[in-house]
């Protein structure tokens, strides 16, 4: 069996001859989806695929709750388990959710009377980045990144957050940092 050689010409040619069909192809395809009397100037067809899913949902926005003070501080929220470092300005600096131990803080405003960079939380759990404020409560990340639900009979006051959380409110809520609690 002899092997003949095709030329780079043909080859090329060959290429150039699929390309065109099949934008011939596509081109017909999407003739199918333009209104008879054409486009608009600067208009483009109707899409010929509906989503297969609907749009993501928004998320909800978490506004700094009303009554909450003013200035620079940090918002506790009991009913939403949700906390907001406030700047200066009164804008959310940054919000997230919270785990409360069964020590639910009276609404009111304190100040951050002492902070702890590790430790052991009154639940027996290693934490680290502990933001102490009134007498028994205190904002902080277990080590493990657990966020176990508190035992029942153990009174505790820790408020539980994510770790990127818990070094943001110790990076934020210094010794005197007003603390609002609030519904």
């Amino acid at each position: 069996m002899s092997r003949r050689k095709v030329p780079a010409g043909a080859w090329i040619t060959g290429l150039l001859v699929g390309a065109l069909a099949a934008v011939f192809v596509l081109s017909l395809q999407a003739r199918k989806n333009i209104p008879a009397g054409g486009l608009a100037a600067g208009a483009s067809p109707a899409p010929s695929v509906k989503a297969s899913h609907p749009a993501a949902p928004k998320a909800p926005e978490h506004k700094v709750p009303a009554g909450s003070g003013t200035g620079r501080r940090v918002v506790y929220s009991v009913g939403q388990k949700r906390v907001w470092l406030v700047g200066a300005d009164g804008k959310s600096r940054r919000t997230f959710a919270v785990w409360p131990g069964t020590l639910t803080p009276s609404k009111g405003a304190y100040t951050v009377t002492f902070r702890r960079e590790t430790g052991t939380g009154s639940d027996g759990v290693q934490i680290e980045n502990a933001v102490y404020f009134g007498t028994a409560n205190a904002f902080s990340n277990a080590v493990d990144g657990s966020s176990p639900s508190p035992d029942p009979s153990l009174r505790t006051g820790a408020i539980r957050e994510r770790a990127a959380d818990g070094k943001a409110m110790w990076d934020f809520a210094a010794k005197g940092t007003p603390v609002q609690v609030v519904g």
